[in-house]
């Protein structure tokens, strides 16, 4: 079943996205309020997105990814104000640098720093920055210890 292209529309702009790499999957949240008449198409090598706010702002993204997805278990979800994309990669536990195979960055992609991790070295670096964390936790519960204060003069019953 050969789904229709999807042509660009005349009017249209841009849906802002954020993206973010995992080991088996690259996820993308595109920003709109309210979608409709949604359109997904999701290839081994790029996808495009169609659709309309609430406010029937038309908004079109073609963007050619980093490396090639599996399309059988790529999808997308509609929410009230994302169109989430999740794409599974066809060479998993290989980091994506960026989500776009042209190094040129767009301005309407961004990468979502609350959901990134650099899962590469996590093992390592995790670890060590854990160690010094808890170092430094260690050092202010021990090496700054005085006197407890007295707080007798504290009570309420004056």
């Amino acid at each position: 079943m050969n789904k229709p292209k999807i042509v660009r529309p005349e009017e249209s702009q841009p849906a802002h996205a954020l993206w973010y790499d995992r080991k088996k999957y690259v996820t993308i949240n595109f920003m709109v309020q309210r979608p409709k008449d949604v359109q997904v198409d999701i290839q081994q090598d790029k996808m495009i997105l169609c659709c309309k706010n609430d406010t029937d702002d038309v908004f079109y993204n073609e963007l050619y990814f980093f490396e090639k997805v599996e399309i059988n278990d790529s999808r997308e979800r509609i929410y009230d104000r994302t169109i989430n994309v999740l794409l599974r990669k066809t060479k998993p536990d290989y980091a994506w640098p960026r989500l776009q195979k042209d190094q040129a960055k767009p301005s309407w992609i961004a990468v979502d720093f609350d959901n990134w991790r650099d899962w590469e070295h996590e093992e390592d670096e995790g670890k060590e920055e854990y160690d010094r964390y808890m170092d430094m936790i260690q050092e202010m519960a021990t090496g700054n210890k005085g006197e407890t204060p007295d707080m007798g003069d504290l009570s309420d019953s004056d």
